[in-house]
């Protein structure tokens, strides 16, 4: 499957993940980098599915995944859940049909 290649994605979070409205200002980017990463890493395994059909499975893996982010699985979701969005939204058409 075709995507964004992993730098590009990076670097287009790691330009924007302050000014996304899950952004929290005692948080920095050691901490969202590994949500962004993981929601990367993972879109492939589960791909054409919708993130709300996989993320319990994501919670799941989250704290394995980490690395040295201070984000608990209910910070880390939004930005999961951002970076799935990213890659549908690159890719041709609309990837799980969920009109985003």
């Amino acid at each position: 499957m075709a995507r964004i290649p992993e730098q590009q994605y990076r670097t287009h979070f790691q330009n924007n993940y302050q000014q996304a409205k899950y952004y929290n200002t005692s948080r920095t980017w050691d901490d969202y980098e590994p949500a962004y990463k993981y929601s990367y890493d993972q879109y492939e395994t589960h791909a054409g599915r919708k993130f709300e059909d996989v993320e319990n499975d994501l919670e799941r893996g989250w704290d394995k995944t980490k690395a040295n982010s201070r984000l608990a699985w209910n910070e880390a979701k939004e930005a999961v859940r951002d970076g799935w969005h990213h890659i549908e939204r690159a890719l041709p058409g609309d990837a799980d049909n969920d009109g985003r």
